[in-house]
């Protein structure tokens, strides 16, 4: 009998093996997809300008630092470092305007009932289906008419009025998981909504705060619509735009600073994203529990 059944075993292990190599080979054909821009921006970063388009090699036979040490002198007499400030500006605004009214909206919905609570979370969620551009025109008028156009107040304005449902939703299914007993406590130590709000709810929101602010830092840092639309002087320009500016100065151009620059560019986010990643991953874990 165990004669018998040995082929048996030695077959199923021997799918199971081939199974796994299978596996594993369209895993690491799947980074290498994923992995691939990345290692060809490295590489296209320490190429000369005329090397990165008509070369095909992946990684420069001989690396030059001259795309790096260019930044130094800016781009059309403007310092790299106003477009990073400009755009930390924006990515810090947009980040606290996000924080505080999504976080105070989301504890109106998720702990206070008030009439007409399920119609406007309703209404709010519905506004998700909105294309961005259906409202960049009106919007445009409205700020150009109050001769806020060329500042940081079109973009940063709509974060602090809760106008971002997802990070509101995020919030809304965290604080509904909290515990009731929590509210009730309060209330019997005579806090009013501000004060649960401020001293129970916040800190125990923490991870769902985290990971709106993890998201909104990276759509503020990458985003080139909003500051193409309302930014005009170049030195107010964000990083997104200061990159626009490599291309066709003075009628070439500067393929391999613009890749640098956009290597440099990932350093913040990356810095963000690494120093709160645990939060991020808690935050999307728990979200979702209850509600």
């Amino acid at each position: 009998m165990t004669s018998a059944t040995t082929p048996a075993v030695r077959t199923a292990k021997e799918r199971r093996r081939l199974g796994s190599l299978a596996w594993h080979a369209g895993a690491l054909a799947v980074l290498a997809v994923v992995l691939y821009p990345v290692v060809w921006v490295i590489g296209a970063s320490f190429k000369p300008s005329k090397d990165i388009i008509a070369s095909l090699d992946l990684l420069p036979t001989e690396p030059v630092w001259s795309n790096f040490s260019g930044l130094a002198d800016g781009i059309s007499g403007i310092s790299i470092g106003s477009f990073f400030w400009n755009s930390l500006m924006y990515a810090v605004l947009a980040v606290v305007g996000v924080v505080v009214s999504s976080s105070l909206t989301a504890y109106a919905f998720a702990k206070i009932g008030f009439a007409g609570r399920n119609l406007l979370f309703t209404l709010m969620i519905g506004t998700l289906l909105l294309p961005y551009h259906v409202l960049l025109i009106p919007q445009y008028v409205l700020f150009r008419n109050l001769e806020l156009t060329d500042t940081l107040v079109p973009l940063v304005a709509g974060k602090f009025l809760a106008t971002e449902a997802f990070f509101v939703f995020l919030m809304v299914q965290f604080m509904r998981g909290l515990p009731r007993e929590l509210d009730e406590a309060a209330k019997l130590d005579g806090c009013g909504h501000l004060r649960t709000y401020w001293s129970i709810v916040l800190p125990l929101s923490r991870p769902a705060i985290i990971t709106s602010a993890i998201f909104t830092f990276i759509n503020a840092w990458n985003d080139f619509m909003g500051p193409l639309i309302y930014l005009n002087t170049p030195e107010k320009y964000t990083v997104s735009l200061g990159l626009m500016m490599f291309r066709d100065q003075e009628g070439v151009s500067n393929y391999g600073s613009m890749i640098a620059m956009s290597l440099v560019a990932l350093v913040p986010v990356i810095a963000f994203f690494m120093a709160f990643q645990r939060y991020l991953i808690d935050g999307m874990a728990t979200s979702g529990l209850k509600g």
